[in-house]
């Protein structure tokens, strides 16, 4: 398997399910954890891409590298619901499918 297939593979698991989340845990957790809307400002030009670079792969590497800086490695922090954890897993498998 090539990294395209990986990565299609873990954007069709995750990519709907971050589409919902991501706005929702902005909303709840964004006063406390600013840098979250730098994650869905980030995730939302990469939806974009994606969306517009059919068939071909996006180049997504900027937005990797942001959103690993932005999350310090997806670290989640302490005091956060299950949804903002799923949410950084989320992109951190997806990020790991695009580089396979």
């Amino acid at each position: 398997m090539d990294n395209r297939q990986a990565f299609d593979l873990m954007k069709a698991k995750h990519f709907k399910t971050l589409e919902q989340y991501i706005p929702i845990v902005a909303r709840v957790h964004g006063k406390s954890h600013p840098e979250f809307y730098e994650v869905k400002k980030i995730f939302d030009m990469m939806a974009k891409k994606i969306k517009e670079s059919k068939p071909q792969a996006p180049d997504l590497d900027q937005e990797f590298k942001k959103l690993r800086e932005v999350t310090s490695g997806y670290t989640v922090p302490d005091d956060v619901c299950e949804s903002y954890e799923a949410v950084y897993n989320m992109l951190a498998e997806l990020d790991k499918a695009y580089y396979a």
